[in-house]
């Protein structure tokens, strides 16, 4: 979130880059035209930060339909470069089309996923029951669907979110659909795993442990967040019940994995520190294989029992449902939120824990 890491979020048909200045605590933003159609979910490439990905609503043949595109911000986009604090607002810009995202015969996208660790030439869609692998090709103004995988079972079934892990080479995707989580390998597009009824309503949102590969986390309209280890779907290792509505997003920390935010549609977001099932239980990086090996020897010595688990900090800055919430990929202690009433609140981890997780 800072120069190299703006905050980049859609409002109906524009598109928001704030650009947060730590050191003086200033924010400055950039408005830019999206006139495609109203925004739902926005992806930044890995590699190039002037091109994103849109999922839209627009109306055809008199029904609104959801559509995505790849899209590159103009060459000035960046925040400082405009003659006045207030001339991208008064005066925005359009974004420059590079390619659609849509395949005919599967539409209603609800969300599409670049690849983590990739070059910016491979993004995922989910679109109704159909995931569908796209190249993207000639600096992404070409887009081919190179394979697909479908959703089968009884009634409509469709995606509602998912999230490409960057472990594993990058070869496995996860995904929910109703009240179930999946995994996909991708490179023979099949299921390799299912957790059924994951949730006791639809699940919103997941995020994939960055430094525990087999780790995940989940969240939904029964106000709980649980933590997964796909090795054993039969029950989550931790189940957080902590809201008191809808919960629409969950983000680990890119560094420290034990720090987790929730956003829900109670106003508030949460800060937990899930040091127990974190990749520093003991207050050093440990990895899966080191933690089963030495469990016993965990226990015997108890200096190093792992630390408890608690909340952090509630925010409650806002006054209507919080929808997002991200972790800077600048600075790991900075995170922001965004709430329907379109208020951006960015915050800190707190000092005293930023100290203790780093000593």
């Amino acid at each position: 979130m800072e120069d190299d890491a703006p905050v980049i979020y859609g409002l109906e048909f524009q598109i928001h880059i704030i650009d947060f200045d730590d050191e003086n605590n200033i924010i400055n933003k950039t408005v830019l035209l999206h006139q495609a159609g109203e925004i739902w979910h926005i992806g930044t490439s890995p590699a190039d930060k002037a091109v994103l990905t849109t999922c839209f609503n627009k109306t055809s043949d008199s029904r609104v339909v959801s559509c995505a595109a790849v899209w590159r911000m103009p060459s000035d986009w960046e925040t400082g470069s405009h003659e006045s604090p207030d001339d991208s607002v008064h005066n925005p810009q359009s974004l420059e089309l590079l390619c659609h995202l849509d395949d005919r015969t599967h539409s209603n996208t609800a969300c599409v996923l670049w690849e983590p660790m990739g070059d910016g030439k491979r993004v995922m869609s989910l679109a109704d029951n159909h995931a569908l692998l796209w190249d993207l090709q000639e600096s992404s103004t070409q887009a081919t669907v190179s394979s697909t995988a479908t959703l089968e079972g009884k009634g409509q079934l469709k995606f509602t979110s998912g999230k490409w892990s960057p472990h594993h080479n990058c070869s496995q995707l996860t995904t929910a659909n109703d009240t179930a989580i999946r995994g996909w390998d991708l490179r023979t597009m099949t299921q390799i795993y299912c957790i059924e009824n994951a949730h006791g309503q639809l699940v919103r949102d997941l995020d994939i442990n960055p430094n525990r590969q087999y780790y995940l986390a989940s969240c939904g309209d029964d106000c709980k967040v649980k933590f997964w280890d796909v090795r054993n779907v039969q029950e989550p290792v931790k189940t957080l019940e902590d809201h008191s509505h809808w919960v629409w997003s969950v983000r680990y920390n890119h560094s420290h994995d034990q720090l987790v935010l929730t956003a829900s549609s109670d106003s508030r977001l949460i800060l937990s520190n899930m040091v127990s099932i974190s990749s520093e239980p003991f207050g050093h990086l440990v990895d899966d294989e080191e933690l089963s090996e030495g469990e016993d020897n965990h226990q015997e010595d108890k200096s190093k029992e792992p630390l408890k688990d608690s909340v952090v900090s509630t925010y409650e800055e806002h006054e209507d449902s919080v929808y997002a919430a991200e972790w800077s990929s600048a600075d790991p202690w900075l995170f922001a939120s965004l709430s329907y009433d379109g208020r951006l609140v960015i915050n800190r981890v707190p000092r005293a824990l930023k100290y203790r997780i780093l000593l």
